[in-house]
């Protein structure tokens, strides 16, 4: 009975790591041109200071990239995108009721100015901690 449990929670640990590291070898151009264009995008955000109704997160492993905060105006509609990059991983808005897990987007609407914090909500190995930005609402 003992190999049994220890053989199920060794396959259990193993099927874990798996699920957040690898490297996708088929990545699309298509994957390649989006990460680009986010990249100038938050490039042009952050230089300018000013506010986007659209935040596209690409997760690679313990990371949402180099920005920390993403500034928005209240009462406007706010897109938010993410994409994995390498391993799986989601993001989390609690306040806004925002819950991506793997790829997909969101839509909502921040009535009040604050900070916000934008989270990791898989659970993806030792760095998952650090999975965190700021969503600023002027």
């Amino acid at each position: 009975m003992k190999k049994f449990l220890l053989t199920a929670l060794f396959i259990g640990l193993l099927i874990t790591l798996a699920a957040c590291g690898g490297d996708d070898d088929n990545a699309s151009t298509e994957a390649e041109d989006t990460a680009n264009e986010t990249a100038e995008q938050t490039e042009d955000t952050a230089v300018s200071g000013d506010t986007v109704n659209e935040i596209n997160l690409i997760s690679t492993n313990f990371s949402f990239g180099d920005e920390d905060a993403y500034t928005v105006k209240a009462g406007e509609e706010v897109t938010i995108t993410h994409t994995n990059e390498e391993g799986h991983h989601g993001i989390a808005i609690d306040e806004f009721d925002v819950n991506i897990e793997g790829d997909g987007e969101a839509t909502f609407i921040p009535e009040e100015p604050g900070e916000y914090e934008i989270y990791c909500n898989v659970f993806c190995g030792e760095g998952h901690d650090d999975m965190v930005v700021t969503l600023v609402v002027v």
